[in-house]
């Protein structure tokens, strides 16, 4: 009864199910509302779940609300559960990211076979997933660390998967992995393999950390357009309506339309409401440092995680706010269906460069890691499912099956004529926010990185001398790349450089 079997009468529904040859397909741990939802996906798609949760209580109810009716069925134990599975077994953990996982791994090996494969669909750093990679393979077990987007509606019709691990698992999750993904174009799963170790959640880290620099030009978006333009919540929803019509036809553009249309039960806007401190879960900061420690420019999804820092900051603020004054001009006079359209263009470019940058730090981890990802292949997973999912996504597909080795995606024809196609609207977008005190971090940080890019000579030979002057650091002469060399600038300062090293 517990498995909500049994109908009123004591009849069995299912009576397969207590043959003794019945196994489930699948176990998954973790009865919140994303693996309830990842369940009920699952037994759509004909698959047999076996449920468990640490709190028993959770599974009965479980068993006889969201899933009475179907397949599902329950354990109320690891042991009674494992028991249940079809070999080579397979269990999702859906549990908080860091011990919680370490705690049910230790648990689940003594109970299982060499072989059998313990799937972690939580946000887990990924480091943590290489660890745990490594870890069971000395046991035989195989570990799948796989991220999971989309969130409560994505798990229930249609998540974008991210796996990536021990790659023997594949074969025997992929049918299940890409049965209950979403579908893009003519029936593509936005779910394949990723590659080696924790890839799986170093790809869904990223994806993270694009979703809050999306986020974050959304809001500049929207800033300009309240604030510059003195535009109602009414004018903008219909706004971004129109833009979901274009290049910017995504999930967040569908969603903030409806947001700023909302009215609450006193009929007035929601939004207003709302207080100005932005929250953040980790994986944004995640993408930052690790974009630190390797070196590559992801300078926009950075300055979106500080931007929510500095909304957190709001008691000082208000203080501030009757205290430090912005610019004395501060009205707009222009045209303002033309200033939309510069708005809606540097977004777009804005755009442009944060997927380019999270490109670009996959490709360094790939290099640091020695794994290999198919570029394409991971657009392809964004392009339904996820919380990034745009139209745009298909163009980067298409990118890289242009050119699998593309280094960048500004060198892509494609990528490159929208940005310069945009560029006077950008730079006029942000050169009119700057005149009147609109603070935009992303915005800013796109076009200074693509100005960067773009220059073949930057200042930092200057960083190079002053280095040498105070610290012996040494340099390159353009002439000789590769001779590292030490000037006695002030004529007293010695001819003996210091350890040269990289950070």
């Amino acid at each position: 009864p517990g498995d909500g079997l049994l109908n009123y009468s004591g009849k069995c529904k299912h009576p397969c199910l207590f043959s003794p040859f019945f196994r489930a397909d699948i176990a998954l741990i973790g009865l919140a509302v994303m693996g309830q939802n990842l369940i009920l996906n699952m037994n759509d798609h004909g698959f047999v779940v076996c449920a468990f949760n640490r709190t028993v209580s959770k599974v009965d109810d479980f068993m006889a609300n969201e899933a009475k009716g179907t397949k599902v069925i329950g354990a109320h134990s690891l042991e009674e559960m494992v028991s249940k599975l079809k070999k080579p077994r397979k269990i999702i953990l859906l549990v908080k990211a860091g011990s919680a996982v370490d705690d049910f791994i230790s648990k689940l090996v003594p109970l299982l076979s060499a072989g059998d494969i313990i799937i972690d669909g939580g946000n887990s750093e990924y480091r943590d997933s290489t660890r745990r990679c490594k870890e069971l393979k000395e046991k035989d077990i195989l570990f799948v660390g796989s991220g999971v987007s989309g969130g409560e509606e994505g798990a229930r019709y249609g998540p974008s998967l991210m796996p990536g691990g021990a790659k023997e698992a594949w074969p025997h999750i992929k049918p299940i992995f890409q049965s209950i993904a979403a579908k893009v174009g003519t029936g593509e799963p936005c779910c394949d393999w990723v590659g080696d170790e924790g890839s799986g959640h170093f790809v869904k880290m990223v994806h993270n950390g694009i979703e809050y620099g999306d986020m974050q030009l959304i809001c500049e978006a929207y800033h300009l357009m309240k604030d510059v333009l003195g535009m109602d919540h009414d004018e903008m929803a219909t706004v971004f309506e129109q833009w979901n019509k274009t290049e910017l036809d995504s999930f967040l553009i569908e969603i903030t339309a409806n947001i700023l249309k909302y009215r609450d039960a006193d009929g007035k806007h929601l939004l207003p409401k709302i207080r100005d401190s932005a929250w953040q879960k980790g994986t944004g900061k995640w993408t930052a440092i690790s974009a630190l420690e390797y070196g590559v420019p992801v300078t926009l999804i950075g300055e979106a995680v500080f931007a929510r820092c500095l909304s957190s900051l709001k008691d000082e603020r208000v203080k501030a706010c009757k205290l430090l004054s912005g610019p004395n001009a501060a009205k707009f006079s222009g045209n303002k269906a033309a200033f939309l359209e510069d708005i809606r263009k540097a977004l777009y470019a804005s755009k442009i460069i944060s997927y380019t940058q999270g490109f670009m730090l996959l490709r360094q981890a790939a290099k640091e890691f020695g794994w290999t990802l198919n570029y394409g292949a991971i657009a392809l997973m964004w392009r339904g499912g996820c919380i990034i999912r745009s139209v745009f996504l298909g163009k980067i597909k298409e990118a890289f099956d242009r050119s699998p080795d593309l280094q960048n995606l500004l060198l892509d024809n494609f990528f490159k004529t929208a940005v310069e196609n945009c560029q006077e609207s950008w730079r006029r977008a942000i050169s009119t926010g700057v005149q009147i005190g609109i603070p935009m971090p992303c915005f800013t940080t796109a076009l200074s990185f693509y100005d960067g890019y773009r220059h073949d000579t930057l200042p930092a030979n200057l960083i190079q001398a002053q280095r040498d002057y105070f610290g012996a650091h040494t340099y390159e002469l353009l002439s000789k790349p590769g001779e590292f060399i030490h000037t006695n600038w002030t004529g007293h300062g010695g001819s003996v450089s210091s350890s040269s090293y990289n950070a």
